[in-house]
């Protein structure tokens, strides 16, 4: 198996210290995330995208580009783009920037996204989202393997023999599609024969396992070998101790925070508290030996080759800490019983 460390850059106070990070503050706390992140030997850094509070990810390319430049081996994933909102020709020109900044480590993971807030920041109804979505992949997936790009669709103005600039510095920069709720991302994604990224987050792991299952189903229903399928999974909070007892007891204020987000209330979580959370949804909260268990357990039901866990809201000094503990007793153990060959060229491979 693979690991990836990343962060929706959410800034709330501390649910134990009371502290409160500066904009620019969290920022780097952020870039010392990602350079631990490669020092520990994880494959990859990602950075979501929210429009609005408490979250600061509303330019993941920019907060990229600078973590490119601080590292030089660890791949670059946007954890997501929220492309259903975004203009492609805007999207295809950051990235490919991105992509020759950081020597071809970039791969996009495409998706919805999880925050209602931002449709009518940028224009479009829920309604349209996944409509507007199939549309801004196709011209996205076009300008970046095509010029002089004659298009015209609904969401943004026509186009005539566009080339963008730059061309990407990867041959084909990945797109993973994030799947979180719906049966029409496994569906675009299946089609394209490209890999899926479950969110698998917030609720029960038959939700997403069903989800994976279309994706395998549809992928062989549009000529691919879903024998061939990558997936990868994220999964619930990451909190390691040396028992149950002590990591829900030290998680417990930061769970209760995040919880009374609004971000939080809108995935409308099925849990009715944390150790409802532990038991019976993705939350690595636990011994190191139980952490281990839950991420088999997963592995066997959804078939991921990657894992991407986040340390959010965590004190700096927590983050350090748990990074480095799942980085040497948690992931070890893992690539050993679950070798898993994505990235090992240095790009998307099976």
């Amino acid at each position: 198996m693979k690991f990836a460390l990343f962060s929706l850059v959410m800034n709330i106070p501390n649910a134990v210290t009371g502290e409160a990070l500066t904009p620019h503050q969290k920022f780097q706390n952020i870039l010392k995330q990602a350079i631990l992140a490669e020092e520990l030997g994880f494959d990859a850094y990602g950075i979501g995208e929210r429009h609005g509070a408490p979250f600061l990810s509303s330019s993941p390319p920019v907060l990229l580009t600078a973590i490119a430049a601080r590292t030089t081996r660890i791949r670059l994933l946007t954890t997501v783009t929220v492309l259903s909102v975004l203009d492609p020709v805007r999207v295809a020109e950051d990235y490919a920037t991105l992509d020759h900044l950081s020597e071809g480590r970039l791969e996009l993971i495409i998706g919805k996204g999880n925050d209602p807030r931002h449709y009518p920041l940028f224009g479009i109804t829920e309604e349209e989202q996944w409509e507007s979505l199939a549309e801004r992949y196709a011209l996205l997936k076009r300008l970046w393997s095509e010029e002089d790009v004659t298009w015209e669709g609904r969401y943004r103005p026509a186009l005539v023999n566009v080339t963008t600039q730059p061309r990407p510095y990867q041959a084909s920069i990945p797109i993973w599609h994030g799947s979180a709720s719906s049966t029409l991302s496994t569906e675009l994604a299946a089609k394209h024969g490209e890999p899926i990224f479950s969110s698998n987050s917030f609720h029960p792991q038959a939700k997403y396992k069903e989800l994976i299952d279309h994706y395998r189903e549809r992928l062989a229903y549009h000529g691919h070998d879903p024998k061939q399928a990558i997936v990868g999974s994220g999964a619930g909070s990451l909190y390691l101790a040396n028992t149950a007892e002590e990591a829900i007891k030290r998680y417990r204020p930061y769970y209760d925070a995040f919880q009374a987000t609004s971000a939080a209330q809108h995935n409308q979580s099925p849990f009715k508290n944390l150790e409802d959370a532990i038991k019976h949804g993705p939350s690595l909260v636990g011994s190191v030996e139980q952490v281990i268990e839950k991420i088999v357990n997963y592995h066997q039901a959804f078939g991921n080759q990657v894992l991407s866990i986040s340390v959010d809201g965590l004190t700096e000094t927590e983050q350090r800490e748990q990074i480095e503990r799942f980085a040497t007793e948690v992931a070890p153990v893992l690539r050993r019983e679950m070798p898993s060959t994505v990235w090992d060229r240095g790009k998307l491979t099976v």
